[in-house]
């Protein structure tokens, strides 16, 4: 366990608390909370407090040395694998982690889907945790005897320096389309914030790129190999898709999987990499491969009646896409889809994301997604703005949303529910409502 921590509320006797400056607080507010809890040190830009003080010109920059200084040689010891692009990286990351873990190397995941070890120990707030609690979990892991680890690099978390002092192994980039330019203002900006990644590889490290992506010259820098069908190093060849199973080939290796979609290819391609690279035979690797499952919320499939509900977390134009034209190759009658959009997010996605819907499906329910402080009706303005269709209907409660369309199934039809996928909430101003895809389609079938 690290002794340093930036999270007045983490702090455990005798730990020294940093007080940050961040964008919406300051950490020098809760110096008091601190030692209320038990910090035997305070480090902090100003200010003399009741215990012993270090003031320091940036405590965020003393905190980065601190944790390099004390852990480093920990992070150096072990095998870390970063993974960043903006869809595909819970997916990825998961598989990597079961797959390492069938092969008898013992690997920790970090990231959107939460902690885990041997099993999950944790959710987390974000993708990517401030940096003491991430330090924490990688020498908690460690400590455990696991000296692999895989974790989700989110651009914002980059920006912030979630993962500031770390050094990569691994950085694998699986794609970029429109998310996030709520913050990042440009694509050119996004794919900036995402190349830090491949900045912090070790030196004997390897970049991992792939060459299907338009984006992917960002990437290509240091030591690197690419991945897809414009890759020479390793090229998709041909996949096809029948029986729900997925059969590919990688140069002479065919790969056989129960993930289905041609963006989950990507996904097992960058696992097979992994394998490949750390020395495990192929045959191992086809045989591993075959038994993976995708995480929570990821092509999570419901069989109801003689009906298909799919719970998903696509919540991008490009993830509403992919999953539509996976979709297509399952047989089906009709199609409903149940979705909405985030509050206080890029809004100029939404527009896109509902014309991908009502042009694919029969009819579509446009409900909640995480409020966050906008209002519903404003979301469902820029969801439906130049919409000239009538093939949906607006229903803000979620839960009354999934009723309604799995009530409309008849025979072999297929419902897919998009964007919340494994989550436990929905963020309404400053409440997180208790609410799960999943379990509302398990209680309401079962009713």
């Amino acid at each position: 366990m690290i002794d340093i921590k930036g999270d007045s509320r983490r702090i455990k006797p005798g730990d020294k608390f940093v007080a940050l400056r961040g964008i919406s607080s300051d950490g020098h507010d809760y110096i008091e909370k601190a030692i209320e809890n038990g910090a035997s040190e305070i480090i902090a830009e100003e200010g003399n407090y009741s215990i012993k003080t270090t003031i320091v010109p940036d405590t965020r920059e003393y905190l980065n040395n601190y944790l390099y200084d004390n852990y480093h040689d920990i992070i150096e010891d072990m095998t870390i694998i970063g993974i960043t692009g903006t869809n595909g990286k819970t997916t990825s990351a998961y598989l990597i982690y079961q797959a390492l873990n069938k092969v008898g190397l013992k690997c920790a995941y970090i990231g959107t889907i939460g902690v885990y070890f041997d099993d999950k120990v944790a959710s987390l707030a974000n993708t990517n945790p401030d940096i003491c609690e991430l330090y924490e979990i990688i020498t908690d892991a460690y400590d455990k005897g696991f000296r692999y680890v895989v974790l989700e690099a989110s651009s914002q978390g980059i920006s912030y320096g979630r993962i500031k002092t770390l050094s990569f192994d691994y950085a694998i980039f699986t794609n970029l389309t429109q998310d996030h330019l709520d913050y990042h203002k440009t694509m050119e900006n996004y794919a900036l914030a995402k190349q830090q990644l491949f900045k912090q590889l070790k030196p004997n490290g390897l970049g991992i790129v792939n060459a299907d992506d338009n984006y992917n010259h960002y990437f290509k820098i240091g030591n690197y190999i690419t991945y897809g069908v414009n890759s020479d190093d390793y090229k998709l060849k041909e996949y096809d898709m029948s029986d729900c199973i997925t059969t590919f080939k990688v140069n002479d290796t065919v790969i056989t999987s129960k993930l289905l979609g041609k963006y989950n290819i990507y996904n097992m391609l960058v696992t097979y990499i992994i394998l490949d690279r750390l020395g495990i035979d192929t045959s191992v690797i086809q045989d591993t491969l075959k038994e993976l499952n995708p995480p929570n919320g990821r092509m999570d499939i419901i069989k109801y009646n003689n009906n298909t509900i799919i719970i998903d977390y696509a919540h991008t134009p490009d993830a509403i896409g992919n999953i539509i034209n996976t979709i297509k190759e399952i047989s089906h009658n009709k199609l409903y889809i149940v979705f909405g959009c985030t509050g206080d997010r890029d809004r100029t996605k939404r527009p896109i994301m509902t014309s991908l819907v009502l042009d694919n499906c029969d009819y579509a329910y446009i409900t909640s997604d995480d409020l966050h402080d906008e209002e519903f009706e404003h979301i469902v303005g820029d969801m439906l703005e130049g919409n000239d269709k009538n093939n949906y209907k607006v229903i803000e409660d979620r839960y009354s949303a999934v009723k309604e369309a799995i009530n409309s199934l008849d025979t072999n039809d297929l419902l897919l529910i998009l964007g919340k996928g494994h989550e436990e909430f929905i963020i309404v101003k400053d409440k997180r409502i208790p609410y799960n895809d999943r379990k509302a389609v398990i209680e309401i079938v079962n009713k």
